[in-house]
């Protein structure tokens, strides 16, 4: 080979050895939204993925515009129903027999829809998702997103439905109203109905992948197993995890399911922030052992589009705050429709006239849009907390849905699980939902120290649950089992009973595998190297009760004294991730004292980001705080955008001066607020744009103000010399 040839290859090899590396990088998936809408400047918000919902036949015109933006893409669709028209015929050829139906012959329909409806997964349909979807796995796409694989409770009366029973259980269908042990087989069917239809989708997506050899992520955006069991709809939840394609979830949480009613000392009212709480808690608690990704979902409005934009403002934060309470989630879906938000009317006022609908207000998208850049720096490896005491854990399990039905539902306000759960968060305790199923992972249960049980509605799915619990409480661990075994099912055919053959409760396998004895039900009983304290109530009861609450704080003290250890509570929740404060004041708590926080902060929810060096919350308030001390801190640039209503990227400090780039939507206002190490001699911007600037000698910080374009803007700041 010539040299000159082999000096021309060489240097084609520098070339392209760089990109060769970058291109293995997985692309940045932290924020994303999903859109059904092509590309357009008023909802370019500038997050990492764009969720591109259906597929239709303009999906790859949609996709190549929001790459040619600078997105990553992928899709988003329903799986137990959609844009399936096609599959399911009108008139006389309507597939009636395949919708979700209930006992008097009604068909659930999706939202308004007449010819959509939720859908029996037989095989034909779920051959239908595969073609439906095919187009989109040839358009260059990151992942596939299977949403809310839902079956509800009270149906099961389909021909489809009935079919399917004969073919999983081998003998004739039987009506779910029929006994406790009929209602929870078809909620069980229903359950592995839609786990085996995400199965046969997944693999097919990962064989086509692979044929074209390239990685196509799979994922399932779900609403939590709480809000589910509460709405009284079955969904695989955890159960997904045994796909080996699933690559992870979108928690579906927000105002809509964490505003639903629950229940504490006896008063039933709407606790956004504490279910939102525990809603993003479980989702994180289904995946925490397994290593797959989780999205934390919160929608700066609602599907209800009643509200007015003071009620949205307020549950947001109350949701966005709960997310965050929670750092191993790094990941966000920022908002599921933009267009919904950023082109839609609402009323002006509570009570307002029908027609009385304005958009959304200038100050709230600023802080929107301040919000959502900031969430794409919560990856933080700092974190400071401030709670009660930590090691507490309420477990759950996804069978939590099989006993919402008749004949004999279980409590509607979802007793078992908020009984036990609420009084923890309401003393500011942060405690962890932990998924029964998953005891299968090693160490599951190791990172607590205490944790609550029932089987007041709910039971275990298999004997290996007990035998890890078991195990835990003999190395240390200290489980307080809740129950009185009035729920009729502990008689439902299953493993603990041999079958419905024998007399048994979900728990007796449990205890006896512990070794529990009569001493449990009056202190905690030493087993091993652990405890196990019983109280005979049903969880349902304590609820309703002025001093309910107490009792399960009282049995956590009392296990905490058993093990050495005192209980902390208090009326607040507060972390630090990083620079990011993020706290909430509680009421119906221990006290009505408001916490004070004094340093030097922006105010992320106030859209004019002012500085402020005390911030006090009374019950029922929240804060994000940006954390100037934190910025300033040895390590740190001497210059660094620490807070702005727009994306902004590609910060650099080089020689005597400060540049990075912003983007955002149209017809929104930015605010940036910069930190310096002194007045910048000037401040350029490229294009060129209208934009005004106020130096705040006191925090050493620049507040910019401008419009977004929609496109990138670079800044230059001068830095004095």
């Amino acid at each position: 080979m010539p040299n000159h040839c082999l000096a021309a290859l060489i240097a084609l090899a520098v070339l392209i050895a760089p990109c060769a590396i970058r291109a293995q990088e997985p692309p940045r998936d932290f924020t994303c939204f999903q859109s059904g809408s092509p590309y357009a400047p008023d909802i370019d918000i500038a997050s990492d993925l764009a969720i591109t919902y259906g597929v239709g036949h303009d999906f790859a015109e949609r996709v190549a515009q929001w790459k040619r933006h600078g997105y990553n893409v992928s899709l988003m669709t329903g799986i137990a129903w959609g844009g399936y028209g096609a599959y399911y015929g009108s008139g006389d050829d309507f597939k009636r027999d395949e919708v979700q139906t209930d006992k008097s012959g009604k068909l659930f329909m999706h939202g308004n829809s007449t010819t959509v409806g939720y859908n029996v997964p037989s095989p034909e349909y779920v051959q239908f998702i595969k073609d439906y979807i095919d187009p989109a796995l040839d358009c260059d796409i990151l992942g596939v997103y299977l949403e809310e694989p839902e079956f509800w409770a009270n149906t099961g009366w389909s021909e489809s439905f009935k079919k399917e029973w004969q073919r999983f259980y081998g003998e004739p269908w039987q009506a779910p109203d029929s006994s406790p042990d009929a209602q929870y087989r078809a909620s069980k069917l229903k359950y592995e109905l839609y786990f085996n239809a995400l199965k046969e989708v997944f693999a097919h997506i990962d064989k086509r992948a692979a044929e074209r050899g390239v990685s196509i992520e799979c994922h399932v955006p779900t609403h939590s197993l709480i809000n589910y069991a509460q709405w009284r709809i079955v969904s695989p939840e955890s159960h997904l995890i045994d796909i080996p394609q699933l690559d992870g979830y979108i928690a579906q949480v927000w105002t809509g399911t964490a505003r639903s009613r629950n229940m504490y000392r006896g008063v039933g009212k709407e606790r956004t922030f504490e279910t939102a709480y525990l809603e993003y808690g479980q989702m994180l608690g289904m995946v925490r052992p397994t290593g797959k990704k989780v999205w934390f979902l919160a929608d700066p409005i609602e599907d209800n589009p009643n509200y007015d934009w003071a009620d949205y403002k307020v549950n947001y934060e109350c949701t966005l705050v709960a997310s965050l309470l929670w750092p191993e989630v790094s990941r966000y879906e920022v908002m599921p429709w933009p267009g919904r938000i950023f082109r839609g009317k609402y009323p002006r006022y509570k009570g307002a006239a029908p027609d009385d609908r304005v958009a959304v207000p200038a100050e709230y998208s600023t802080q929107l849009l301040t919000v959502i850049n900031a969430l794409n720096h919560m990856e933080q490896s700092d974190v400071k907390r401030d709670t009660g005491s930590q090691g507490v854990g309420v477990i759950v399990s996804d069978t939590l849905m099989f006993q919402r039905s008749a004949p004999e539902p279980s409590d509607a306000a979802l007793g078992s699980f908020y009984a036990l759960s609420l009084p923890l968060v309401k003393h500011g305790i942060p405690g962890e939902v932990v998924q029964l199923e998953n005891a299968v992972h090693p160490n599951c249960f190791k990172p607590y120290r205490v944790l609550l049980l029932t089987y007041e509605g709910q039971k275990p799915l298999r004997p290996e649950y007990h035998a890890a619990l078991a195990q835990w409480v003999r190395e240390g661990g200290g489980l307080i089992y809740v129950g009185d075994g009035s729920d009729p099912y502990h008689d439902v055919r299953e493993w603990w009973n041999a079958q419905g053959t024998e007399e048994a409760k979900a728990y007796d396998d449990l205890f006896e595998r512990l070794g529990v004895t009569e001493d449990a039900r009056t202190a905690p009983q030493a087993i091993g190297k652990g405890f196990v304290r019983v109280l005979e109530e049903r969880p349902r009861d304590m609820q309703r009760e002025e001093d309910g609450a107490e009792k399960v704080i009282g049995l956590v003290r009392e296990m905490f004294a058993a093990q050495g250890q005192t209980l902390e509570t208090q009326n607040y929740l507060r972390i630090q991730r990083g620079p990011y404060v993020i706290a909430a004041v509680l009421d119906e708590s221990v006290s009505d004292q408001p916490l004070t926080l004094t340093g030097n902060y922006v105010d992320l929810f106030d859209a004019r980001l002012p500085v402020v060096v005390s911030k006090t919350l009374n019950p029922n308030e929240r804060a994000l705080l940006y954390d100037l001390d934190w910025g300033r801190g040895k390590d740190m640039p001497v210059a660094k955008v620490v807070a702005a209503a727009t994306r902004v990227r590609d910060e650099r400090v080089e020689q005597s001066a400060f540049t990075f780039t912003t983007r955002g939507p149209v017809d929104t206002h930015a605010r940036v607020r910069i930190l310096l190490p002194g007045k910048p001699a000037s401040v350029a911007a490229e294009p060129s744009v209208p934009f005004e600037h106020v130096w705040d000698a006191d925090s050493s910080t620049l507040l910019l103000s401008f419009d977004n374009k929609a496109e990138d803007i670079k800044f230059e700041l001068a830095l004095p010399q």
